[in-house]
């Protein structure tokens, strides 16, 4: 009998099903390691520690701001006082001076005892403001007279400055000198000006009218030039 042939083996070899489960659990592993890795990271950005160093850094801010606030807007002491001129209370009792006057010689308050007087206070001689002021009080210096009233005029200009101006404008007002600016502050005349966002310590514009028992009647602070001389005069006359 002839022998049977033998059957030769498949070329198609099933693979391994272990080698498939293999790739199949290390898949499964490594997404479950990324799922816990992303909850790990979540929880950290919810966790109060994690917003402690903001919310803390926040309310350091705020706590700041206040405070620099506070500081920018609060004046230094030396502003305020220099802002504040010495004024003078209506009815209070006027101060004393002595000064030098044009043409030699001094002048006083007691000088004008018993008699109502005017003090003008101005800037500089010789500039134009200063000039029609003056020009003004001269006009009117009869109608002063007449009703028992005194004009001085007061400056920080020098005796030698005050004969140039009053000889130039044909002055009748006697001119006072107070380069120490001492009868300036003690009527509330020297202080801080203001001029094209410069700020600076000088005279401001001002009168006073004493009346004939030595006590402040009325003060016109931060003058307007033009008819003043006639406001001052109606008061006097009242």
């Amino acid at each position: 009998m002839p022998k049977p042939t033998p059957k030769k083996p498949s070329k198609k070899t099933a693979k391994p099903a272990v080698e498939k489960t293999s790739k199949v659990t290390t898949k499964a592993a490594a997404k479950t390691t990324a799922a816990k890795t992303t909850a790990v990271k979540k929880a950290a950005a919810k966790s109060p520690a994690a917003k402690a160093p903001a919310a803390k850094t926040a309310a350091t801010k705020a706590a700041a701001k206040p405070a620099a606030k506070s500081a920018a807007t609060k004046p230094s002491a030396t502003k305020s006082s220099a802002t504040k001129p010495a004024g003078l209370a209506e009815g209070s009792v006027a101060p004393d001076f002595k000064l030098p006057r044009d043409g030699g010689g001094e002048i006083s308050r007691a000088d004008f005892a018993g008699r109502k007087l005017v003090l003008f206070f101005y800037p500089k001689a010789n500039t134009p403001g200063c000039t029609r002021e003056a020009i003004d009080f001269t006009r009117l210096a009869a109608d002063f007279k007449a009703c028992g009233t005194a004009v001085l005029g007061v400056s920080a200009d020098s005796v030698k400055a005050q004969d140039s101006f009053r000889d130039k404008h044909q002055l009748k007002t006697p001119l006072l000198s107070d380069p120490t600016h001492a009868m300036l502050e003690a009527y509330g005349a020297w202080g801080e000006k203001s001029l094209y966002g410069r700020k600076f310590q000088g005279i401001i514009r001002t009168t006073v009218l004493i009346d004939a028992d030595g006590r402040i009647a009325r003060v016109w602070r931060n003058v307007k030039v033009d008819g003043h001389a006639d406001q001052v005069l109606a008061a006097a006359q009242s």
